[in-house]
Formats: structure tokens, sequence, C-alpha cells
């Protein structure tokens, strides 16, 4: 479920997550009600209406588990408490598989008014220990969505920065970066982690509850 009304970043989401959970029938919905991107409190807080009207096509469907597209986990308490079936953050996901992973984490996200929104979710979600810091690539979220050189480029330079503060893996703190994960690990040789993935597994795992 994303809760930007761009439908690109829905379908990436959902490739990698059938990817990820070949066995699992993974829907997509696009939230046309909200803004463009997730980018801080305020485009959070303006997607939640439209998120929770989702939420009956979602029962229509009869899913068994809801993962939220964005790294932000916008609207993820007030889903849990309306939704007929769990719901996950990609943010979560991805934090709790780092902490699992590795004793020291940080995450490289897009732009600075992204920072204080994860910041918050690294607290409310236990973590402050494990997580070096929330590190801003200057990177609009639209941007990295349609992606490209000058992209992964600035990506690369940043993941070294959560390295430097005593990060052993790097979590991407954006949904639009889970495709290029895969390239950026390669170039930059850290451990990357990407939520969507550990999101699907986690969607798939509740669905066998």
């Amino acid at each position: 479920m994303n809760p930007n009304s761009t439908e690109a970043m829905t379908d990436s989401m959902v490739s990698v997550a059938r990817e990820t959970a070949p066995g699992a029938e993974v829907l997509g919905w696009t939230n046309h009600l909200g803004p463009p991107s997730i980018q801080g409190l305020e485009d959070g807080a303006a997607a939640v209406e439209g998120l929770l009207a989702l939420l009956p096509e979602a029962r229509a469907a009869a899913a068994d588990a809801i993962f939220i597209g964005c790294f932000d986990d916008t609207g993820l308490g007030p889903l849990q408490a309306a939704a007929h079936c769990p719901v996950i953050g990609t943010g979560q996901a991805g934090m709790s598989l780092a902490a699992l992973h590795s004793g020291r984490f940080g995450i490289v996200t897009t732009l600075d008014v992204s920072v204080l929104v994860i910041a918050a979710n690294v607290e409310v979600y236990g973590h402050r220990r494990a997580c070096v810091g929330v590190f801003a690539s200057d990177l609009p979220v639209l941007e990295v969505e349609r992606g490209g050189q000058n992209v992964e480029d600035r990506l690369a330079r940043a993941i070294p920065n959560a390295e430097v503060a005593g990060a052993d893996a790097v979590v991407l703190g954006c949904a639009g970066m889970s495709r290029l994960r895969r390239r950026l690990s390669a170039r930059t040789g850290s451990l990357l982690i990407d939520g969507v993935v550990p999101a699907a597994f986690s969607a798939q795992g509740l669905a066998c509850r």
C-alpha cells in the first residue's frame, strides 16, 4: 500500500515484493488522494485519509497482511487500528532486520525533512542504541524513483557516512531505493538492507498465521 500517488513507485515495490516472496499473491494499491511523494510530517499527515480509504478494497480482496510502501511508515498506527489484518511498516521491517543482522546500523534517506520522522521511528521501535544515525542524501523522493547515474552516484557517496559513524549495515531509508540495492551494494561493498524485502517476507509469514 503506497501512501503517495505515484504509481511507478507502487509498481517498483510490487516487483521487488513478488521477487522476494514468489509463493505469495502480491497486490499493489496506490493512494491517489495522497501527495506525489512523502517528504516530512506534512506529507505524511496528508496521506493518512487516503490510506484509510483503501482499507475496504484490501478487505474485499481478502488481503492477509498489508505493508506500507514508505520508509516513514506513514499512517502505521491508524492503519493497524482500523485494518482487518496485520499491517507492517517498511521502515519497521528494515530496522528490525538490520538490528537482527548487526549490532550497529545506519539509515541513508532522501532529504533532511525526512530525517526527523525516521529518527522518531527509531526511538519508537526501540533501536536508539543500535542506530548510529539517519543520514540525508539530499535527493528528493521522486528523483530517487526516476533513478539514473546521478542518483546512484549520490547514494554511493552518502552510504559511507553511516559506516564512518560506526554502522556495520546500512538501511536504505526510502522505498524508492529498493530496486537500487543490488547495484549499490556491488558498487560500495556495503551490507545494504532494503525495507521492502523484509516487509514482504514478514507479510508472507503473517499470512500463514
